[in-house]
């Protein structure tokens, strides 16, 4: 690969593509697949739609394997691996894909993720490496052939020059492509620094981060599909459905909990959501496209 310094010149990825300066391309990415039951429903009904384009599987959770059988069925879809270190205040908390012992620095007591990282946990790259490797090598034996990667949180990008560095040798060392925005650069300049002429970086990412009054949900998303600038972008979201299933594990949580999911499903399976794309000239795009037209193998 050749190198690139940092802060030099890159051709925005959109062009290197051969799409045309103004082309407006999005993304339109369900996290956390495998979570639970309700968001792997929502996800495949998003995506026999058409309007939810691309999802990204978390190999240690317990409904993963539903990922994998849906992915073995339909090997066109556009899957990646949403690359997980922590767990969450859930009814069904989890743990590493390696044995614990293998990861020490990843677990508490009981063999489970840390449910958040702090300045007192002393997390050992080395050990992320082998965790990481472990879950590609589950999703590949599962029939999973990922189409790019992420990471949950964004605890790969955004923690430290330590974990993006390994973040980066995994997937190069599979050719995968991963979750990298130019807006990052400024925050994170270890980013930038770290990569090369051959690596994607996207342009934007957009998501709902945390509280929002849900009679704004539309209000939101319409604004920033309206205001999306050339290029691509990727609009993260979190869709799910609010039934038994979902309720149970969220345990009432808000934020990122059953309904505040079914309100990104609703929004994204809508028909104004669709009429929005048209109106403004906005083509959807996948990670399997991008990689195909860099030639990377998947």
């Amino acid at each position: 690969m050749a190198f690139v310094e940092p802060g030099a010149a890159r051709v925005p990825l959109a062009e290197r593509l051969g799409y045309g300066p103004r082309a407006r391309l999005l993304i339109v990415h369900a996290d956390d697949l495998g979570l639970a039951q309700g968001v792997n429903d929502a996800f495949f009904a998003g995506l026999a739609s058409g309007r939810i384009n691309s999802g990204s599987a978390m190999v240690p959770c317990g409904k993963f394997d539903g990922v994998a059988a849906f992915a073995r069925a339909h090997p066109e879809a556009d899957i990646g691996l949403h690359l997980t270190l922590t767990t969450g205040p859930f009814a069904r908390p989890w743990g590493p894909v390696a044995p614990p012992a293998q990861v020490p620095s990843l677990v508490d007591g009981q063999g489970l993720f840390h449910q958040k990282w702090t300045p007192k946990t002393p997390i050992m790259p080395d050990e992320v490496e082998i965790e990481l490797q472990a879950q590609i090598d589950k999703a590949l034996a599962g029939g999973l052939r990922p189409t790019h990667l992420d990471s949950h949180q964004f605890l790969l990008q955004m923690k430290d020059a330590r974990l993006f560095e390994v973040y980066l040798r995994v997937s190069r060392a599979h050719g995968l492509p991963i979750l990298v925005s130019r807006g990052w650069f400024k925050a994170f300049p270890y980013i930038e620094a770290l990569l090369d002429g051959s690596d994607i970086v996207l342009d934007r990412i957009t998501t709902i981060n945390g509280p929002m009054p849900p009679e704004q949900w539309p209000d939101f998303y319409r604004s920033k599909i309206k205001a999306l600038p050339p290029g691509i972008s990727e609009m993260v979201t979190h869709p799910g459905f609010d039934g038994p299933d979902l309720q149970a594990f969220f345990q009432g949580r808000q934020d990122w909990g059953a309904a505040w999911r079914q309100r990104d499903f609703d929004y994204f399976s809508s028909d104004e959501f669709s009429s929005l794309l048209e109106e403004e000239d906005i083509q959807l795009i996948t990670w399997r496209e991008i990689a195909t037209r860099q030639r990377v193998p998947l």
